[in-house]
């Protein structure tokens, strides 16, 4: 006996859907007897397995444990925690092959999913429709795996916590921070990490509560930073970090309340890491700010461009050797004395760091940055049939017109205006576009373009659509 799973859950990046409708036990099992099928096919033995705070990661998780059993799977329960914690414990467990993290992420709180790793490999793309076509067809092994529970939550915060290690006690100790972990997973971590570090630390919503009654835990839209930022100006703190549902994104505000977007922090991190690593390589996405390029190569860098997705970054990561990437979405890579997986709370570790080593405060680093006009992320319905199909038009008629642009993940397209982008989400029935230039002017030539290059395939920038 096989499982269909319903064929919008199989996403590019991870298995996602909403509980009850799309998404349930049955998955999880059926996902559980696949994942274990491929590890052992491949000669491992030893699954990791977390969740997060949601209401239905328990029940998610029980189902998926017992399907990785009944393939003969060996699991390892890790608990509730970030999906960083996952990693980690797949990272370094020596008898750990495989890992599989319960998550809603950033998403609504009726929504859940799978995030998985292979052998220290993101696992996604063309594996995750490999689970598909096997579930389909009962192409399962058979088994009876054990299982154990394991404490990873200290060992994890202690290597968060190196992240400052050998830098000055009196620099750390005069730092003045607000956290804000939205009621997600990265609350009891953030507890025993706030302990640990020199410095005053101010905690807000760190009790996990799946139904989040504060804010909705998505770090990239500013309105889920207003309480960060009151209790920045209230206490008149250096700066303040937010994350996402599972804490592998990171959000900060700087000491006036300006929010230092994901692709800003990537260029204050870069100046840190290429200070003691000149020449090496930092990866952005292509949703990035062009000011970043220039400040990853101003600093002796060598700036490197790719696909939007986690999995892609970390792909690209091992592939290169780069000591860091991140993502405008704000999942920040550091290979640089870290595993060179997404991990919002040892970001903002690192930005602890990068202020104590750089010599001035995250609001002078964010107020050197050049003031770029850009649009917010764009994203409009366009049907799943349609979207990819429109992007390949608009590639043809620019590569017809002689137009300068890149196009690994849809198009972005440079003029003297500046750059516009627009490519189909992997995830969702979206287009998603952005423009960046110096002048207003320049802006909305851009979008102008992006809006005749819609028309021209009969589409339209309907109302912005979630993420």
């Amino acid at each position: 006996m096989g499982h269909r799973f319903d064929p919008t859950i199989l996403r590019e990046y991870d298995i996602r859907g909403v509980v009850g409708r799309d998404l349930g036990p049955q998955d999880a099992h059926a996902i559980g007897r696949g994942f274990a099928t491929v590890l052992r096919r491949a000669g491992g033995r030893k699954v990791a397995v977390g969740y997060d705070g949601r209401l239905s990661s328990p029940m998610l998780e029980a189902a998926l444990v017992e399907g990785l059993r009944a393939s003969g799977a060996d699991v390892v329960r890790i608990g509730l925690g970030p999906t960083p914690m996952l990693y980690y414990a797949e990272a370094t467990s020596g008898d750990v092959q495989g890992g599989i993290q319960i998550t809603g992420s950033h998403n609504p709180a009726d929504h859940n999913g799978f995030k998985l790793v292979l052998g220290g490999r993101p696992f996604f793309g063309a594996d995750i429709v490999r689970l598909g076509e096997m579930a389909a067809v009962g192409d399962w092994d058979e088994g009876a795996g054990q299982v154990e529970q394991r404490e990873v939550l200290e060992a994890y915060v202690d290597r968060i916590a190196q992240g400052v290690s050998g830098l000055s006690h009196e620099g750390l100790a005069g730092l003045r921070i607000g956290w804000d972990a939205g009621n997600g997973a990265a609350g009891p971590a953030l507890e025993r990490l706030a302990a640990r570090l020199p410095g005053e630390h101010h905690l807000l919503f760190t009790q996990v509560d799946g139904t989040f009654p504060n804010h909705h835990p998505d770090p990239t839209e500013e309105r889920n930073l207003a309480d960060l930022k009151a209790l920045v100006a209230a206490k008149g703190l250096d700066f303040g970090v937010a994350f996402d549902g599972d804490a592998d994104r990171i959000g900060a505000v700087d000491g006036l309340g300006r929010v230092i977007w994901g692709d800003q922090l990537l260029g204050i991190f870069a100046e840190d890491v290429l200070a003691r690593m000149p020449g090496a390589t930092v990866i952005a996405d292509v949703k990035a700010s062009g000011a970043v390029f220039d400040t990853i190569a101003r600093h002796g860098g060598r700036p490197l461009m790719w696909k939007s997705g986690h999995s892609h970054m970390k792909a690209k990561m091992k592939e290169t050797g780069a000591a860091l990437a991140g993502e405008t979405s704000a999942h920040v890579f550091f290979a640089d004395e870290f595993y060179g997986f997404d991990d919002g709370l040892y970001a903002a570790v690192r930005l602890m760091a990068a202020t104590v080593r750089l010599g001035r405060s995250v609001t002078e680093l964010r107020g050197a940055m050049p003031e770029m006009l850009n649009t917010p992320e764009l994203r409009f319905q366009v049907d799943e049939a349609r979207k990819f199909a429109a992007v390949a038009e608009v590639r043809a008629r620019l590569a017809e017109a002689g137009a300068v642009f890149v196009d690994m993940d849809g198009v972005r397209v440079t003029t003297p205006d500046g750059w516009w982008l627009l490519r189909a989400s992997n995830t969702q029935d979206v287009l998603v576009a952005r423009a960046e230039s110096h002048s207003v002017e320049g802006l909305e030539r851009l979008v102008g373009e992006i809006d005749g290059q819609l028309a021209a395939s009969g589409l339209q920038r309907g109302p912005q659509a979630g993420h």
